[in-house]
């Protein structure tokens, strides 16, 4: 009986563990920039941008100018930890294009630089949906 108490239990935290992307803050109209820290990674080509650390006020962003390819996919999971290692925490300045689905696609720089720039400039292998 105790087994499947813990294993029912395990099925109810699941969820919560398994849930979307953290960001939750209105999406920007087109043609607005904004700017924070890079606070979450999803994949090789979104993430959560936010000037606090509150999930509520960061913006959801597939970037505009990198496609990679899934996390499923070869290169997926590399192409997440490229942009993890070149823009986690740091703080990035974001033109808002379209929205797609639950994000805004937006050209996002570090210094200066692109994102996709960046990411190409290590060797990160396009190849996503977008392509």
């Amino acid at each position: 009986m105790r087994a499947l108490v813990l294993l029912t239990g395990l099925f109810l935290v699941a969820p919560a563990l398994a849930a979307a992307d953290p960001c939750t803050a209105p999406l920007p109209k087109p043609g607005t920039r904004f700017s924070g820290a890079v606070r979450y990674v999803g994949d090789g080509d979104s993430l959560c941008v936010g000037r606090s650390g509150d999930p509520a006020t960061w913006v959801e962003v597939r970037l505009a100018d990198f496609y990679a390819p899934e996390l499923s996919a070869p290169g997926g999971r590399e192409a997440k930890a490229a942009l993890e290692a070149i823009a986690r925490g740091r703080a990035v300045a974001c033109r808002a294009g379209r929205r797609s689905y639950d994000r805004v696609v937006a050209h996002c720089s570090l210094n200066g630089a692109g994102l996709g720039d960046l990411m190409r400039s290590r060797g990160v292998v396009e190849g996503g949906r977008g392509r």
